[in-house]
């Protein structure tokens, strides 16, 4: 895969990466990319449908729909209503946005939403499409490695299905979630166009994922370390769960996450190599692969730890 996109650059641009690089530097062997023709809406569709008939829950059943993505199929109207009318849905809907965190933002507003008996049966849909933000056209080595996320995010679809149920304390949920924000680093990752900033854009610097590796880190650490020490309940409730997912970006992130935790890598599971950035459907894809492999079972304990540029971060903890 990776020359594959190597071969794309070198045909429309100056600029010929090195052998190997991006493995190299990001530990991604490979990304998926979806169907020419497809949009958002429709992976996430996709995800919904599968998630519905697992559940053996009808449409007609779902008293709120949430379109949970960094990404978009317009910029008007919300996304969910096309995953609606797609899926055949008369239910409310509205868009749950904030970058690689948008699904566990969703997450968080489902679970008030059934607490306050506001709605019963919840539907979180994602569907990214982040490969469309790579650039092509690379004039020099610097260009490439400001843009060079661009080249390892993956497209996806999932989908999430959260119903009111008993509550007692071993039964399914999610038991806790917590976030925090560093909103200063708002300029540490972008895509600049298609808002009020640029409306029209066509400059490649706007319309393609943009990272300042270096205030994103930052940033990133600060957060970390922020949470770990004022949220010591879900903390140890994370220590204590079966199976952690991390929202992955590379692999050294990702060993570094682990390190930062202080939890062995047997307790987490190494995504973003075989799989790319799959945005905010990252902790959904590791859930769904634990949950393949019988690494989580039903009662078990599970933290999603995510990781977004704006910067924020957040925990939910749930019970399967």
């Amino acid at each position: 895969m990776e020359q594959a996109r190597a071969a794309i650059i070198a045909a429309n641009s100056p600029f010929i990466p090195p052998p190997r690089l991006l493995e190299d530097i990001t530990g991604v062997r490979g990304v998926h990319v979806k169907a020419d023709g497809e949009q958002a809406s429709d992976l996430a569709a996709a995800a919904a449908t599968k998630a519905l008939d697992m559940a053996g829950t009808g449409i007609g059943e779902i008293d709120l729909l949430l379109f949970a993505s960094s990404g978009q199929d317009l910029v008007e109207p919300a996304t969910a209503h096309i995953v609606a009318a797609k899926l055949g849905a008369f239910c409310p809907v509205f868009d749950v946005k904030n970058a690689c965190n948008s699904v566990l933002n969703a997450l968080e507003t489902t679970a008030a939403f059934i607490e306050t008996r506001r709605y019963r049966t919840v539907l979180i849909a994602c569907g990214e499409t982040a490969t469309l933000t790579a650039r092509w056209h690379v004039p020099d080595h610097e260009t490439f490695m400001r843009h060079l996320p661009g080249y390892t995010v993956s497209d996806a679809g999932a989908a999430l299905l959260l119903t009111a149920g008993p509550a007692g304390p071993d039964d399914p949920g999610v038991l806790h979630t917590t976030f925090a924000s560093d909103s200063s680093a708002w300029e540490a990752c972008t895509i600049a166009a298609g808002g009020s900033l640029h409306p029209r854009s066509t400059d490649d610097d706007h319309v393609c994922l943009r990272l300042n590796e270096d205030q994103l880190t930052r940033s990133g650490r600060r957060m970390v370390g922020l949470v770990m020490e004022h949220a010591r309940a879900e903390m140890a409730l994370v220590r204590d769960s079966a199976f952690v997912a991390v929202h992955q970006i590379s692999m050294p992130q990702f060993h570094e996450a682990c390190a930062t935790l202080g939890l062995p890598e047997s307790r987490f599971m190494a995504t973003v190599d075989r799989y790319g950035n799959a945005a905010s459907a990252s902790l959904p894809l590791q859930l769904a692969l634990a949950q393949q492999g019988d690494r989580v079972m039903p009662g078990d304990m599970v933290s999603l730890i995510g990781l977004a540029s704006g910067f924020s971060m957040g925990i939910a903890v749930i019970r399967m």
